[in-house]
């Protein structure tokens, strides 16, 4: 169960071309992609936050954050910029304090449901830290290290997130918890985390699931109470529905109304999952965007939400050229309608 491959791998080339910085900001070193070649006149900054996969490091998000930038420095205007951000999750690259509580359940960690969401929530409440910290690391008062030579003033205005499995995770919830976040790529990640975990509980044969066929998981020493608590708090799935036996409906649509219109409203979701992913599988994922697709293209049609659900088949838990590809479009895109006012009205058929 434990992530011994990088889903990464693919994503590697030998010298990648945009520019890095390094900075402290918040106690956390940060990897700044695209500072030296943001256009002179480019006053309006688009960043990408990117979330990496569990066991791998900022650094593993560099040929992403390539692979993006480039793509948009062919085709950008002089008026806005585009730079991406990586930094070390918790308990990992620079961060790593105690491997052991990265493994799972079968590789002897008890913790694991905690610790998982432990990391994940935090690269949360870290990437809310630095979104109001790091323009003025950057830009400060015209004498930052992305601040214009002409002397004018830059703003970051504009701010997405991707991340991989554990990033994928990490992205959703982003999604969900900060307003200035108003898009993402959700790249092998999942929006139901207390699924995915029972889920893993049965193949890993643990005792507290298999007592009653999954029915005492939950409120058990693998997945206690305070664990439900904050998955109501943060994942997706738990703010809208705070129970695992309720269903997935749209039938109190008048409740969830007011959750999907703090939380969502006029975001952009691009979600990336492998049609052979045995670590993420979609199925996991697959009530919930089922809701989710159902709710913005009927009774939610008018909160601008705009939702791409991408499966490929035969891709295992990997970030594949396809997705990639996929991915690269999306933010482009994104980053295109930034200045636009009909950006609101954009709409998308799933592909499945």
């Amino acid at each position: 169960m434990a992530e011994t491959n990088n889903p990464l791998a693919g994503s590697l080339s030998s010298v990648p071309s945009v520019s890095c910085v390094i900075l402290t900001i918040a106690g956390l070193k940060v990897n700044v992609y695209g500072l030296s070649e943001l256009p002179e006149g480019a006053s309006k900054i688009s960043c990408l936050w990117l979330h990496h996969p569990r066991l791998r490091s900022k650094d593993d998000m560099t040929n992403v954050a390539d692979q993006i930038l480039s793509a948009y420095h062919q085709k950008s205007s002089s008026e806005r910029g585009l730079i991406a951000v990586a930094f070390d999750q918790r308990n990992h690259g620079t961060r790593l304090v105690d491997a052991r509580a990265n493994d799972d359940w079968r590789r002897g960690n008890p913790t694991h449901a905690q610790d998982m969401f432990g990391i994940i929530t935090g690269t949360v409440v870290d990437t809310i830290h630095l979104l109001d910290l790091i323009e003025g690391h950057l830009f400060g008062a015209g004498d930052g290290p992305g601040a214009a030579s002409n002397g004018g003033k830059r703003h970051i205005d504009h701010n997405l997130v991707l991340g991989v499995s554990l990033g994928g995770h990490s992205a959703w919830q982003l999604l969900f918890a900060d307003p200035r976040v108003t898009a993402g790529v959700m790249v092998i990640g999942c929006p139901d985390y207390s699924y995915l975990m029972k889920d893993r509980a049965r193949l890993s044969k643990l005792q507290t699931f298999m007592e009653k066929d999954g029915q005492s998981f939950f409120g058990s020493k693998d997945f206690p109470e305070s664990l439900i608590k904050a998955c109501n708090k943060y994942d997706p799935r738990s703010i809208l529905f705070n129970s695992r036996d309720k269903a997935l409906s749209a039938k109190d649509s008048a409740t969830f109304r007011p959750i999907l219109d703090s939380r969502v409203s006029k975001k952009r979701f691009q979600v990336l999952s492998g049609g052979a992913d045995k670590l993420v599988p979609y199925r996991i994922s697959e009530p919930f965007m089922q809701f989710f697709k159902i709710a913005t293209n009927s009774w939610y049609s008018d909160g601008g939400i705009y939702v791409e659900d991408n499966v490929y088949p035969g891709v295992g838990h990997e970030f594949s050229t396809e997705m990639k590809k996929d991915a690269v479009r999306f933010v482009l895109d994104t980053v295109a309608l930034a200045d636009s006012k009909d950006s609101k009205d954009e709409a998308a058929a799933p592909k499945i």
